[in-house]
């Protein structure tokens, strides 16, 4: 086998333990995942985290009382979360609470017409019956294929790694029954005809970094997880969760470095076996016996493994590849509280599809934007000071690879015209507003090593599915995994969290060790 960079264990931390060793680079949701899993299956497991607080993507901010979740707000499926607890006889309701959210979403019109989208069937068909009482029937079909779709999709595939063509060919026929080909917003419009209703069941894949006009049909199964498990909030925050997914590592012997940023990482040849020198800022190099990383997968290959054997190939072929949307997202808090407000909240502009175009095609920033405002509040009021509000409110942009926008330049005036359009749902919100930061496609790039700054990694289209994402262990460099949104089912809490049990998994089987 030919290695590259190759560096005598002289400079690498002595390995002292008998036990395995693995490294796990980032504690996002899907670092932490594999962490705790590792952790459980008995490896000595060291977590490296670039900043001074775990989460990635979901960092949270605080400024003068006002707690903001930087990234994830949506958690669905919460038994995927209560796995990694009940893996070594814990309950996650000993370390942190999940508050459910009603309505799940509200969806908004420029219009004037709005949805309140719920997770019982007679709730959603009250609502659609408001709208468009001819539909009722098609939304019914449109809930029964969801099903379907959630059963193969999810329930089988969901948390199963794709090493082989072999994988692909056997879940094909099943794939094509459900004509996985057709797009989430040409699938929802085979079953219902108004549009106000084919967006409020087709907008699902952008949270996931997905175009609901080019993105399989295999997303509707988001419909069935919330209808099947609703969505919920953390008590404390998304950060809450977070700390509490540490907590448990920790408690399992579990060791997380806080502001020790992974420099680059090579391959040190020890008898027969292929150990990963990972090299951090400001500790010693240190020896392990695999790596889960769950880093921008663009920044593994062409930063942690530069130089190593294969990672150039993958590198390129990532670049090759289509990304998803960026995010540009402004936090702010204000000193008064606004009545009638969700939880969740969808504004929709006056274009769907050609807005979409704009955001995955264009070269420009769009003038027009859709919105997603996240106001935790509702739910939790202890994420903002007595008589406040804590908001987040982002708008999807072209990734830094289609537009390439100055938005050191463009930011402000960007989100003032947002809170500009969001005074019209929110009056004297500009006026009320105490605290307020923005986060654009160049910080996703500069922060988080996002190749283009995109926000959700390789875009969740078919041909970029399943086998044909970046595998869970890299086919080429020894001891190489993936976890995150870049392998694996692909992005959003769920996501991410089974491609941490899927790449598990198969580290079981490599290593002849129980998964638990």
């Amino acid at each position: 086998m030919s290695l590259a960079n190759v560096a005598g264990s002289d400079a690498c931390q002595s390995n002292t333990s008998s036990r395995r060793r693995a490294a796990v680079i980032g504690s996002g949701f899907g670092g932490l995942a594999a962490a705790i899993r590792l952790q459980s299956m008995g490896f000595e497991t060291v977590c490296y985290e670039a900043h001074d607080k775990p989460g990635g993507r979901a960092y949270v901010y605080e400024d003068q009382g006002y707690i903001f979740d930087a990234g994830p707000t949506v958690i669905t499926a919460p038994h995927c979360l209560e796995e990694l607890f009940e893996l070594s006889g814990r309950k996650m309701s000993d370390y942190v609470r999940l508050l459910p959210v009603t309505p799940l979403y509200r969806l908004q019109w420029s219009d004037g017409v709005s949805f309140d989208y719920v997770a019982d069937e007679a709730g959603l068909i009250e609502q659609v019956q408001r709208i468009s009482p001819a539909d009722v029937d098609g939304y019914r079909r449109f809930a029964d294929f969801t099903r379907q779709v959630f059963h193969k999709g999810y329930e089988e595939l969901g948390a199963t790694p794709f090493l082989h063509f072999t994988d692909m060919l056997r879940a094909a026929p099943h794939l094509a029954r459900l004509r996985a080909d057709r797009s989430v917003y040409a699938t929802v419009s085979r079953f219902v005809k108004d549009e106000h209703l084919r967006q409020a069941f087709s907008f699902h894949p952008l949270l996931v970094g997905g175009n609901p006009l080019d993105t399989s049909c295999i997303y509707t199964l988001i419909h069935w997880i919330e209808r099947k498990w609703g969505v919920f909030f953390p008590e404390g925050g998304t950060g809450a969760l977070v700390r509490g997914l540490v907590r448990l590592f920790e408690d399992l012997g579990g060791r997380l470095l806080l502001n020790t940023p992974v420099n680059r990482i090579a391959l040190h040849a020890s008898g027969d076996a292929v150990k990963h020198q990972v090299a951090p800022a400001g500790e010693p190099p240190a020896l392990f016996d695999l790596v889960v990383s769950n880093a921008d997968v663009h920044h593994t290959y062409a930063t942690l493994y530069r130089g190593v054997a294969g990672a150039k190939r993958r590198q390129r072929r990532l670049e090759r590849m289509a990304w998803s949307m960026s995010l540009f997202v402004l936090y702010f808090g204000t000193s008064k509280r606004f009545p009638e407000l969700a939880h969740h909240t969808i504004l929709f502009g006056p274009r769907f599809q050609g807005l979409l175009r704009d955001i995955f095609r264009g070269n420009r920033l769009p003038d027009d934007f859709s919105l997603y405002l996240h106001a935790p509040t509702v739910t939790d009021p202890g994420m903002a000071p007595p008589g406040g509000e804590s908001f987040y409110v982002l708008s999807p942009v072209p990734h830094l690879g289609n537009a390439a926008i100055d938005w050191d330049t463009e930011a402000v005036t960007y989100g003032d015209a947002i809170l500009a359009s969001l005074e019209r749902h929110l009056p004297g919100l500009r006026e009320s507003i105490v605290t307020r930061r923005h986060f654009t496609p160049a910080d996703f790039a500069r922060k988080f090593g996002a190749h283009h700054g995109s926000a959700f990694s390789v875009a969740p289209q078919l041909t970029q599915s399943a086998y044909f994402r970046p595998h869970n262990r890299d086919p080429d460099i020894p001891g190489l995994y993936l976890a995150g949104a870049g392998t694996h089912p692909g992005a959003g809490v769920p996501g991410v969290i089974n491609s941490a049990k899927a790449t598990c998994d198969t580290i079981a089987a490599d290593f002849h060790v129980s998964a638990g």
